[in-house]
């Protein structure tokens, strides 16, 4: 039986700090796979030669979204991709964040304005986040306290100049004590949890360098954490088959988990956190398995 030949898709240039894709690369190459790293705008990657293309450190895009989720349903056409292209579509735009909500999962309120429409600043009495509807690892997101709120409009001009929508939400305080939770799952399957700091400082500009996952930990996700997880990928648009999905928590004003992002296109599964744990065999296996 021929090796199955797998992309794993990321950006131009790879970015140097995605740990995941090493690893993986090494281990899905161990395990007999025909393993090749495409830039997911490569002009001369030949997708339909692959038996299966995973989307991974693809962080680039969200200044380029349009383009990249053509380029996702471009290349479905042609191999099977992961995530499905219809996926990267939904979850590229944090509009979905609304969906999830209406579906009665608990999330961080959130209010959107686009470009062109009235900006009406929701009354925060404490800090609130002003970030783009596209964006990963915190770009071009920043913190506010109530009486920076000209500051903030500030921000919202400059995300409508570059075409973005911006989304406002209240600061999680809380998250400055117990960080926020990424559950990563992976053919269905929880896998393992992380701890990490809050990423956003007052006073720190939006367009500052900032780590986006600081004081990285193992985690064990509380019962409530995982249902809350569960009911977020319950809700879904078209119960699709998800290879992997990060689910990132935080704690609400009660201390309750609520859903801060449902990362299904190119999240980091923080597997060089569990070095010694079987989630690399089990990724491995899982992606061969839906190579075949």
């Amino acid at each position: 039986m021929p090796s199955p030949r797998i992309a794993l898709v990321t950006c131009r240039p790879q970015p140097a700090h995605d740990h995941d894709l090493p690893h993986l690369a090494r281990a899905l190459g161990e395990a007999g796979a025909d393993v090749h790293v495409v830039g997911w705008d490569d002009p001369g990657a030949d997708w339909a030669a692959f038996d299966l293309a995973v989307i991974r450190s693809t962080w680039d895009y969200s200044r380029r979204a349009a383009e990249y989720v053509a380029w996702a349903e471009r290349c479905a056409r042609l191999t099977r991709l992961a995530n499905p292209a219809h996926v990267v579509r939904w979850n590229t735009d944090k509009r979905y964040l609304g969906d999830l909500a209406a579906a009665g999962v608990p999330t961080v309120p959130t209010y959107y304005c686009a470009p062109g429409e009235r900006v009406d600043l929701p009354g925060h009495a404490g800090e609130f986040v002003v970030k783009p509807a596209s964006g990963a690892g915190a770009r071009d997101a920043a913190r506010y306290r109530a009486e920076e709120r000209a500051d903030a409009l500030a921000h919202i001009g400059h995300l409508h100049a570059e075409g973005l929508t911006a989304m406002v939400q209240p600061y999680m305080g809380r998250i400055d004590v117990t960080g926020e939770r990424a559950l990563v799952f992976f053919a269905g399957q929880f896998l393992h949890a992380v701890q990490k700091g809050a990423v956003l400082t007052p006073g720190t500009a939006y367009d500052a360098d900032r780590t986006p996952h600081p004081d990285l930990r193992p985690w064990q996700p509380a019962d409530a954490e995982l249902d809350l997880a569960e009911r977020a990928l319950a809700a879904v648009p078209g119960s699709p088959e998800l290879l992997y999905a990060r689910v990132d928590l935080v704690d609400g004003p009660e201390g309750e988990p609520v859903l801060m992002e449902l990362e299904l296109v190119e999240p980091n599964l923080f597997l060089a956190v569990h070095p010694h744990s079987p989630s690399l065999a089990l990724v491995t296996e899982q992606i061969i398995k839906a190579a075949a």
